[in-house]
C-alpha cells in the first residue's frame, strides 16, 4: 500500500517507520526540514516529496500534524476527495495543556467539516509515539489494542489493516463523535506515559470479563 505521511515529526516518523517495516512504500512529508524527511526516506526505503506531490498516488494518507499546523496542512493538501484519511492528531493549543474542543464537538469531527469528501478514521491518537519501536520488534500476544473509530466503513476496512501491520489490534469505537471521548482519554494516557515511572512506551487493551 502506498502510504503519505503528511507531518513527519515524532508521531509521523514512528508509524512511518513500522509501516515500512511492514512492506508498505511510505512517502514521507511536511517536516521542519527536507534533510528530516531525505533521512527517514533513506531509512525506510521510501519517498519525500511535498504535501500536494504525495497525496495523488497514496492509497491512504496519514494526517499527524500539529493541531496549530492543521490549516496550513489541509491548505497544501486540497479537498482530499475520496481519499482515505487516517487522523491521529489531538486537537491541543499551542502549549500543548488544553483541549480545543469539548464537550460538544471534537477534532475529529472539526476535520470532517473542513473536508467533509474525504474518508475519515481517527486512531493512533492514545497512543506514544515511543511505543511504535519496541511494539515493532516485539511478537506480543495478545496485541496491544487501538481506538479506531470514523463514519466510513469502508476506510475503517483500511484502516484496521493498517493498525494490525504496525503491530496493534483495533478497537472499533463507532462513529466520528466518539472523539468527544477519546481526545480527552487521550490526556489522560499522555499522562500514563510521560507522568509515571517506566518510560512512555505506554499500551493499554480493554477485555470484557
Amino acid at each position: 500500500m502506498k502510504i503519505a505521511i503528511l507531518g513527519s515529526g515524532r508521531m509521523g516518523a514512528a508509524l512511518g517507520q513500522s509501516w515500512a517495516a511492514a512492506g508498505h512504500h511510505v512517502t514521507f512529508t511536511y517536516a521542519r526540514s527536507d534533510a528530516k524527511l531525505q533521512r527517514l526516506a533513506q531509512a525506510t526505503g521510501g519517498a519525500w516529496a511535498s504535501v500536494p506531490e504525495a497525496i495523488p498516488d497514496a492509497d491512504a494518507v496519514l494526517l499527524s500534524a500539529h493541531w496549530s499546523r492543521i490549516p496550513d496542512v489541509l491548505k497544501q493538501a486540497g479537498e482530499l476527495a475520496d481519499k482515505i484519511v487516517l487522523n491521529c492528531c489531538v486537537p491541543l493549543d499551542e502549549d500543548d495543556a488544553n483541549l480545543l474542543y469539548g464537550p460538544s464537538t471534537c477534532g475529529a469531527e472539526e476535520l470532517a467539516r473542513l473536508r467533509p469528501h474525504a474518508r475519515w478514521v481517527s486512531c493512533f491518537n492514545t497512543i506514544p509515539s515511543e511505543t511504535f519501536a519496541p511494539v515493532r520488534v516485539r511478537t506480543l500476544s495478545p496485541q496491544p489494542q487501538v481506538l479506531m473509530y470514523g463514519n466510513d466503513a469502508g476506510a475503517k476496512q483500511v484502516a484496521q489493516t493498517l493498525i494490525r501491520d504496525a503491530g496493534f489490534d483495533a478497537l472499533e469505537a463507532g462513529g466520528l463523535t466518539t472523539g468527544r471521548y477519546v481526545e480527552p482519554f487521550a490526556m489522560v494516557t499522555a499522562v500514563l506515559a510521560y507522568g509515571q515511572p517506566g518510560g512512555p512506551a505506554l499500551t493499554y487493551r480493554f477485555e470484557k470479563l
